[in-house]
Order: structure tokens, then C-alpha cells, then sequence
């Protein structure tokens, strides 16, 4: 679901440029200079309104982040619930840009891990080319990755979490983990839930993950 433009967005975006980018391209290769110090960087890739994102970097501040969303009016959210906050997070950046040009961001090696979060399950199969556990977005993720780097993955869809498990492994990945009831874990003991997350759980629907590696 798309998101009404807000009017202030952009003003924000302008006014927070230590924040927040908006042209990847430009500092590909150059992220680590973005941050307070240099630490492995990880990345979410859909952030929706930030929850995730910025709730990680207030509880691994030894790590640094960075939120993507392709949506300006939502990148514009996560980046205003960052400043709300009443402290600040240097190790947290917002990229505003396309998660499926990855490769045009990044240069290869420069991240340690990606994080999908309720990704859209585009359930019809003409369109699993679309889904980001789909070959083509494992290959990119792997070439912006650390050698063996990591990818979790959550969701409350069954049907996209099946084709992921198959996907990742027919692709060749190892599973340090895989959870058919998230909250009812002890790997729950130290998840960082998202908006949706909170929302769907409340309804009762399991939350599944995985944890694999390339």
C-alpha cells in the first residue's frame, strides 16, 4: 500500500542530508563514511516507517545501518521517528531508492547483512520474479555481501516463506535457523519487531523466519 505524499517531505530530506541519501550511486563504495566509526554495515531493505531499522541501532550501537525505502513519503516517516527521538543514532543512515538496484549503491563486499522484513508476497506466480528471495535478488544480495554474509528474513505470508526456503536453498545457502512460530521461540528473546510485525502477531498469525547465509 502506497503511502499519500506528505508536503514536508521533502523539505525534511533537504534539510537532513547528513541523514538520509537520496543519490546511492554517489557514495557507492563510500557508505563507511557516512558513519560515526567504521563497523560492519547492514542493511534493510524495504524499512517501511523505521521501527526496525531504528530500533536496531539504539540496541547494536557497535554496528552501523541503513534503512532503504522506496517510497519518499515513508523514507520521509522513518527519518522523521529518527529525529523525534530523544537521542541520537550515529550509526543509523536512510537510503531513499529502488531496493532492486542494489548493485548501483553498494559495491561488492561493502555490507555484512541484509534484513527482509515483510517483504510484498506478490502472490501470483507469474510474478515471483518480483518476490526478493527470488535468484536474481540472491545474486545481487550476494555480490554486495561479505564473503559467507547473511540474510534474515521474516514474514506472516506461509506461501512466500515456503517459495523462500526452497529459493535460498536451491540457490545454494546454509540455514543457521529456521522458525515456524517466531514469538513462541526462545529466538524471540532478542527479536526487534517491525510495525507489521506487531500488528499481525497481535491478530494471532505466527510470524515465520530464517536465517541463512550464502
Amino acid at each position: 500500500m502506497r503511502v499519500r505524499n506528505k508536503t514536508w517531505a521533502e523539505p525534511l530530506i533537504e534539510a537532513n542530508r547528513d541523514r538520509i541519501v537520496t543519490k546511492g550511486a554517489d557514495i557507492k563504495g563510500q557508505w563507511q563514511n557516512r558513519f560515526e566509526r567504521k563497523q560492519p554495515i547492514n542493511i534493510e531493505v524495504g524499512m517501511g516507517k523505521g521501527q526496525f531499522i531504528i530500533n536496531m541501532a539504539k540496541k547494536y550501537p557497535e554496528q552501523n545501518f541503513i534503512g532503504i525505502e522506496v517510497q519518499k513519503s515513508v523514507a520521509a516517516i522513518a527519518l522523521k521517528n529518527s529525529l523525534d527521538l530523544d537521542i541520537q543514532l550515529p550509526n543509523l543512515q536512510f537510503l531513499y531508492a529502488d531496493g532492486a538496484e542494489l548493485t548501483d549503491y553498494f559495491e561488492n563486499g561493502e555490507i555484512n547483512k541484509v534484513y527482509l522484513n515483510f517483504s510484498d508476497p506478490w502472490p501470483k506466480t507469474r510474478h515471483e520474479k518480483r518476490r526478493l528471495t527470488f535468484k536474481t535478488f540472491l545474486k545481487v544480495y550476494e555480490t554486495i555481501l561479505v564473503d559467507h554474509g547473511e540474510l534474515e528474513f521474516k514474514t506472516d505470508n506461509m506461501g512466500l516463506f515456503e517459495f523462500s526456503l526452497t529459493s535460498l536453498n536451491n540457490y545454494g545457502m546454509t540455514y543457521e535457523g529456521v522458525w515456524l512460530n517466531l514469538h513462541d521461540s526462545s529466538e524471540n528473546e532478542q527479536n526487534v519487531e517491525t510495525e507489521y510485525e506487531q500488528k499481525f502477531s497481535a491478530m494471532g498469525q505466527p510470524i515465520y523466519k530464517l536465517k541463512a547465509h550464502f
